[in-house]
């Protein structure tokens, strides 16, 4: 299962028999997904330019997969009494795929959220595995790869474009927030050149440690958070961002959906 995935660098990683279930009973659903995430490609001007938020990359994953009927569901879930209702709890996730049987898996896209959104996603998974909803659930998030060469990639960025200083960066749309600059400034006074103290700070303010990554991913499931539901967690890795695509930086950095 996944071996282009696989052979991409991608993380891959299955709990509680996950496995099993999604090979037999979800094989169209494996192929769509694999397709799906074959096809992934990040240019590094989209890194840059979703700073806290989602990456155009992965708007077009969503997308994709909503093509192939992995669409948005809301799941109410009702406690009622002699057919008063006196319990209602509503999970949305964002990708579901259902089958005319009856079958259901979930799966939801953690690009660059705060971390605790993880301990939102399993327990949504647990409580509607466990109501009988999904046969299992799904969670692509930033690989361990991706996540660690980070840095170094927008640092290859701020050299193809000679970034050094912040009027360069002014240049192509791109406007710091204050913690930034400072940060910056005092990374420079330390010794660090403009080209290296940006992108580290960069990366530490949008895709830091406490954001939704592959690490901060496996540490809840290895507490159990989830569990019993069967799960299978998919780290993209850095080979998904490409470099010298020739695009339109300013418009990118400034949102232009045509830029897409």
């Amino acid at each position: 299962m996944f071996d282009q995935l696989l052979a991409r660098g991608f993380q891959i990683e299955f709990l509680s028999h996950a496995k099993a279930i999604l090979s037999v009973d979800f094989p169209d659903a494996v192929v769509e997904l694999e397709q799906a995430l074959a096809l992934l490609s990040i240019p590094i001007e989209e890194v840059i330019g979703s700073g806290g938020g989602e990456a155009k990359g992965t708007q077009r994953l969503r997308r994709s997969l909503s093509s192939s009927a992995w669409n948005k569901i809301n799941f109410t879930i009702e406690k009622r009494i002699n057919g008063i209702p006196k319990e209602s709890i509503s999970h949305e996730v964002d990708h579901v795929r259902q089958f005319p049987d009856g079958r259901v898996i979930a799966l939801e896209i953690e690009w660059n959220n705060k971390d605790p959104f993880f301990d939102r996603d399993l327990e949504n998974f647990k409580r509607l595995h466990a109501e009988g909803a999904i046969s299992a659930g799904i969670i692509v998030t930033r690989g361990s790869s991706l996540q660690d060469q980070m840095v170094a990639n927008v640092r290859q960025f701020a050299l193809d474009k000679d970034l050094k200083c912040a009027d360069d960066l002014k240049r192509i749309g791109l406007t710091p927030t204050r913690r930034q600059t400072e940060d910056v400034k005092r990374r420079m006074k330390n010794g660090a050149s403009f080209t290296e103290a940006w992108p580290a700070s960069f990366v530490q303010d949008k895709y830091g440690a406490a954001t939704t990554h592959w690490k901060k991913l496996e540490d809840r499931v290895k507490r159990g958070v989830g569990n019993p539901c069967p799960l299978l967690l998919i780290g993209l890795p850095a080979a998904i961002v490409t470099f010298s695509e020739h695009l339109d930086t300013e418009a990118i950095l400034s949102g232009d959906e045509t830029a897409l």
